[in-house]
């Protein structure tokens, strides 16, 4: 009989599994492992890193980063990507061809990313550009909130055409402020009828096609004091109002927008207590450990419709698809060779 899932998603220190992390992985806290540069050499190294993992427990959810732009962990056996703001370049003089791209994009990303062994990608980014964020700014595909809907709607379709899950991110929108999470705690004092004309639109919009949705170490202080991923009010509004089904996964409680929560232990159960199915906790080993000490008995039980289930493509089969050629050639004329 199958274990069940743990509410525990933790990464690892380098691009080979350790026995000790072997040991950590065997837990039925954990649920997930999320791979990022340090772990990542090429695309047939990652293949083997996540075999490695199915050896010891098949049923781990294995994600990574891969938005394109700054935010892209694997380069090498992989496209290239743009940024999302890249992506939506000449909206205004052809949205049709735009949102074309966008979809392509998707399916490119979901169909390389199953041929390396994962599961998931945390993509899109849904966040709405407001101008003058540190962390958001060209992650972002518009500061329009319905070219964000527009364009987040097509990147979807094409992961779920590649049999990938989308996880659209975050959640209500981090773009309105200018401080980064990863270092400090943002406020946005902004009342919430305007983030629901604004950044809410298209997590509002999009809730019935997204499979996963991650919310913000941000506190938007009209509405709550608490950042968006332990409040029971953010989350709770994402389920009851606008129908979220899916699964809720913590940003990294390793970031400083995270610490308001408590110890590493602390911030998990609070999260998990606010309606978070399962938490992040990265690069820092001694908080994971406490993390899962912390998760006994705490089950995911959303996790399972996030497993890629089709047939695997296989890395060396994608170019012989024309519509991998064509899209694989576009997307790399369009990234940044520095990113």
């Amino acid at each position: 009989m199958t274990q069940p899932l743990g509410s525990v998603m933790l990464d690892l220190e380098g691009p080979r599994l350790r026995p000790e992390e072997g040991d950590m992985l065997k837990r039925p806290e954990v649920g997930g492992v999320i791979l990022f540069s340090r772990n990542i050499e090429d695309a047939r190294q990652v293949q083997a890193l996540c075999a490695a993992i199915r050896r010891l427990r098949p049923d781990l959810l294995l994600a990574i980063d891969q938005e394109g732009g700054r935010v892209q962990r694997l380069h090498e056996g992989v496209t290239r990507l743009p940024s999302m703001a890249r992506l939506a370049e000449g909206f205004e003089e052809d949205p049709q061809a735009v949102v074309q791209r966008c979809q392509d994009a998707g399916w490119l990303l979901g169909m390389e990313m199953a041929a390396c062994g994962l599961d998931l990608t945390f993509a899109p980014v849904l966040d709405v550009e407001g101008g003058g964020s540190t962390v958001i700014g060209d992650r972002s595909f518009s500061a329009d909130p319905q070219v964000v809907s527009l364009l987040g709607r097509a990147f979807i379709k094409g992961l779920h055409e590649a049999g990938m899950v989308a996880v659209g991110k975050h959640f209500p929108g981090h773009g309105g402020v200018a401080a980064d999470s990863h270092r400090e705690l943002p406020v946005d004092p902004r009342p919430l009828e305007a983030l629901r004309r604004h950044d809410l639109l298209p997590f509002a919009e999009l809730a019935g096609e997204l499979d996963g949705v991650m919310p913000a170490h941000v506190v938007y202080s009209a509405f709550d004091k608490r950042p968006a991923g332990f409040s029971r009010s953010w989350l709770g509004l994402l389920r009851e109002e606008l129908g979220f089904k899916g699964t809720i996964f913590s940003d990294d409680l390793g970031m400083a927008g995270a610490a308001v929560a408590g110890s590493p232990g602390e911030r998990a159960l609070a999260a998990l207590e606010a309606g978070c199915d399962m938490v992040l906790i990265c690069n820092d080993r001694a908080a994971a450990l406490e993390v899962l000490d912390a998760c006994v008995g705490r089950a995911c039980k959303r996790q399972a419709k996030l497993r890629y289930c089709r047939a695997r493509p296989s890395l060396e089969a994608l170019p012989a698809l024309s519509r991998w050629r064509r899209v694989h050639a576009q997307l790399e004329s369009l990234a940044d060779p520095s990113q």
